[in-house]
This record gives structure tokens, sequence and C-alpha cells, in this order.
């Protein structure tokens, strides 16, 4: 049949298919959709924000007015850490923050407004589990230097100058734990994103050969990430110097 005897609303049927057939082939690799609710939030702004260099920027913004659902997209490299921010517009920035590792695919975050950062819970990111593993043992540890450095500061007598070096030793014991546990764990989970990111972030002042051990442990998908890049940049500039 000649194109010019086909039907106008065929054409169009035809055009509108094409479309859909284009926009459903669309690459979504890379590309990360964050959605949840905030329970209890009636008015406020929530920001998804990263750090792509070493500045805070904003990726997207949503005003919330009445109900606290809310749903993000976004394209990545490899995962990474990104924060919600929630604006609640009470002049008070403490505990509005939610820190988490994400990636490629659907991740979750439900919480409370009044407790927004404290109680939040996110489901889908393999690499956040890490992570949330990883801060659990961590929090033992800060706990323990708590106790012990409060051990010393509700002493009811005065201690001498062998009961404040045992202190200060123990002390020291309890950090250097803290830190091989972290080395241990990211050289356990070197096939993990979050293993050059605890190398940047909670060990990079340690001892280079361990941070080197870290490094070339590193499964070649995470070495290509950009942790695992940065971690390689950074070992290179601490060498040269």
């Amino acid at each position: 049949m000649p194109l010019n005897t086909i039907p106008m609303k065929n054409i169009f049927f035809f055009s509108f298919i094409t479309l859909f057939l284009i926009s459903c082939s669309e690459d979504t690799t890379n590309t990360m959709f964050v959605s949840g609710k905030v329970k209890g939030l009636k008015k406020g702004t929530l920001y998804l924000q990263s750090v792509p260099d070493s500045t805070l920027v904003t990726i997207d913004s949503l005003e919330v007015n009445g109900d606290g659902n809310f749903s993000f997209k976004t394209e990545l490299e490899s995962p990474e850490i990104f924060y919600l921010y929630l604006n609640k517009k009470d002049n008070n920035e403490i505990n509005d923050r939610i820190t988490f590792f994400g990636e490629p695919g659907n991740i979750t975050i439900n919480t409370n407004w009044n407790t927004f950062d404290a109680n939040a819970k996110i489901e889908g990111s393999a690499t956040q589990k890490k992570l949330e593993e990883y801060r659990k043992t961590m929090t033992r540890f800060n706990k323990r230097s708590i106790e012990i450095m409060q051990g010393e500061i509700n002493s009811e007598v005065p201690m001498d100058s062998i009961q404040l070096d045992s202190i200060k030793k123990l002390a020291e014991k309890n950090i250097q734990r803290g830190y091989v546990y972290a080395i241990n764990y990211a050289l356990i989970n070197k096939d993990s994103y979050i293993a050059p990111y605890i190398a940047l972030t909670e060990v990079s002042d340690a001892n280079i050969k361990y941070l080197d051990s870290i490094n070339n442990s590193l499964t070649p998908e995470v070495a290509s990430s950009k942790y695992g890049k940065a971690l390689k940049n950074f070992l290179e500039l601490k060498k040269n110097n």
C-alpha cells in the first residue's frame, strides 16, 4: 500500500509504538533509583547529594508538602557514597543527613522525620550492607575507647603515673585493634567497593604496606571503580612524596 494511502491515525499509532519501544530499550545499567518514605514528614525539602571530587553537591531535590514519599533517579560511574539530606526548615541541621552507599538498581530508604538519620532502613545496596556490618563492629571499638576514658575521668582517687600510663596503653591497644579490624575487613572484602572506601576514609594514615596490600588485592572491577582509582592515585602520591 502506498504511504500516502495509509490512514493518518495509523501513522500516529506506529509513531507511538516506535517511541515506546525506544524508551523501553533505554540503558539503565548505571542508573540508580532511590525511593522511600519519611514517615511523619509534612513539609520540608529532600536533597540527593554526593561528593564527586572534594565538594558536596546537590544532584536533585524534592519539595515535600503533606506526603513523605520521595523518589530520585541519577546516573553513576560506579557504587559510591551518597547523602539524603532533609531540610526540615527548623533551623537545626543536626541528624538531618543519611549516608548510604549507592549503586545501580533500586534502593529504598524508609525513616522517620524526627529520627531521620538514626533509624533509617536502607535496602537494595549490597555495598551498603557491608558498610553497616563494618560500622557495627567499629561502634564497639569506639564505645570501648569511651569506657577507658571514663574510667580515668570518673576515678574518685587521683591516679599515679603508672596507672595513667596503663590506661594510655589500654586506649592505644584498643585503637590499634580497630585499625587491624579495618584493614582486615578491607582485605577480606576485596571484591566489594567497600574495600577501597575503607582504605581511603578509615585507615589512610596506616603503614603504606597495608594500603598496598589492600590495593593489590582488589578485583579488576573494584580497582576500576571511583574509589579503586582514588586509592591507586593516593598511593602513588604518597610514594612519590
